[in-house]
């Protein structure tokens, strides 16, 4: 693996861990691909460190068990007039 890639993972990785952000958050904040973070942080990151890619795991895994809740107050917001959350 690339120096540079190895790095992004490991950005990618912590920015996951600190800030508990969603996959797509954190393909906005490094200006990547939904697809790169996710194939950074799954298939990536537990060659370089597994400690770190199951902590990053664990935040992905709770993500995705709230992201239903996300949408419905997003629809919620839609139909209140009020501008959607930015999460």
């Amino acid at each position: 693996m690339q120096n540079y890639i190895r790095d992004r993972v490991l950005d990618l990785s912590n920015y996951i861990i600190e800030s508990g952000a969603t996959v797509r958050q954190t393909a906005e904040r490094f200006g990547v691909s939904k697809s790169t973070v996710h194939k950074d942080v799954t298939e990536r990151l537990p060659q370089v460190n597994e400690a770190v890619a199951n902590r990053v795991r664990r935040v992905l895994d709770n993500n995705k068990a709230e992201r239903h809740l996300r949408g419905g107050e997003a629809t919620k917001r839609k139909y209140q007039g009020q501008q959607p959350l930015k999460c």
